[in-house]
């Protein structure tokens, strides 16, 4: 046989989807390891037409999961970002989108077990060091898929699945405002850098000559704003601490205005060389962080939400996505306790995706 066979669960996390590995399945090493996910993604072609990629970045994910050791965790999430047409893995950021399927794929691969009507999975991300808590319904000991939760992006309706995010400020870089200010000026740009679940450089639309409620399409067409936006993002990510990140997919990039259906701000995320067709959910955070943070780019573009815990609803190109969020602004300046979302998750297909053995023989 001249291929490698490794099994898989191909499910869709949320607006985004991919193949998710028991990590026990794969090699150890990062170098073979990227080789084998751009082998089983098809990436180098725009249509991955020689893998299971769907010619996008939100379809060029990979999850790869394993019981935890960490006595705070049922389950290590391990993810991976696979160029659509390049020949990079980059093994940095985590999605939260795929983070919807984590709860059901561990479920179905064994890795742990249903406790009820409704099981509780506790995910540790590898990639960031946040602690998620996953809430799945598992009727009769098996995970609902049917069920009656609408998100905007995805066709139908499906069974609910709560995250609930804590320990995100500061996941990438170690702090809120990794640069020590709630505003930088780059380029003749005021932007925000922050970090929450995600690093984020966030400026207003209205700064680049846009109203922020471009679709996706017509912002990937407008080549212009993508060279003047890349320098930016750029000198961000080094004012940030993390280095040159020219070649990774993070920070990533927002743009925000004032929302027009009733939302709480209006968004556009990029990834950053594409608009998300709709919004990340980890992007979600960052950015009802910034909402919620005085003195931000994000001031005088909304209505403050009330109360605690403030519900923030985000405007994006597909609808719009609501974060929960629980908080305070005290002496010490915005701090997060806790960020809560509502995805739901399919499993697609299970089986066996094959890679050539000269990539890798196998375990």
């Amino acid at each position: 046989m001249t291929q490698t066979a490794i099994p898989y669960h191909f499910l869709r996390g949320g607006t985004s989807r991919g193949p998710y590995f028991n990590r026990a399945d794969l090699p150890e090493d990062r170098e073979t390891l990227a080789e084998v996910l751009l082998a089983v993604l098809g990436s180098g072609h725009p249509l991955n037409i020689d893998g299971l990629g769907g010619g996008a970045a939100v379809t060029t994910k990979v999850v790869m999961l394993s019981r935890s050791t960490d006595p705070g965790a049922d389950v290590d999430y391990f993810f991976a970002q696979v160029s659509v047409e390049g020949r990079t893995v980059d093994f940095k950021p985590t999605c939260g989108n795929m983070l919807s399927g984590v709860g059901p794929a561990a479920l179905e691969m064994g890795l742990v077990e249903a406790t009820g009507d409704v099981t509780r999975i506790r995910v540790l991300s590898v990639n960031t060091g946040a602690r998620v808590e996953a809430v799945v319904e598992t009727p009769g000991g098996k995970v609902r898929y049917d069920g009656g939760a609408a998100i905007d992006g995805v066709p139908g309706t499906a069974a609910p699945i709560y995250l609930n995010f804590m320990d995100v400020v500061g996941s990438g870089t170690g702090a809120l405002l990794p640069t020590g200010s709630v505003r930088d000026v780059i380029d003749g740009i005021e932007v925000t850098c922050m970090d929450v679940a995600m690093p984020v450089v966030i400026a207003r639309a209205a700064d680049f000559g846009l109203t922020g409620h471009e679709t996706a399409a017509e912002l990937d067409a407008n080549r212009a704003f993508y060279a003047g936006m890349e320098p930016i993002r750029i000198e961000a990510g080094r004012r940030m601490g993390m280095g040159d990140v020219s070649g990774s997919v993070t920070p990533k990039f927002g743009l925000l205005a004032e929302p027009r259906a009733g939302g709480t701000v209006a968004a556009r995320y990029f990834m950053p060389k594409n608009c998300h067709p709709t919004m990340a959910v980890t992007g979600a955070q960052c950015l009802a962080s910034c909402v919620l943070t005085p003195g931000t780019v994000a001031e005088g573009l909304f209505t403050p939400p009330q109360g605690k815990p403030a519900l923030v609803v985000i405007e994006h190109p597909s609808g719009s996505i609501d974060v929960t969020v629980d908080y305070d602004t005290g002496p010490g300046g915005f701090q997060l306790r806790s960020a809560g979302l509502l995805r739901t998750a399919r499993l697609l297909a299970r089986g066996e995706v094959f890679v050539p053995e000269r990539i890798w023989k196998g375990l």
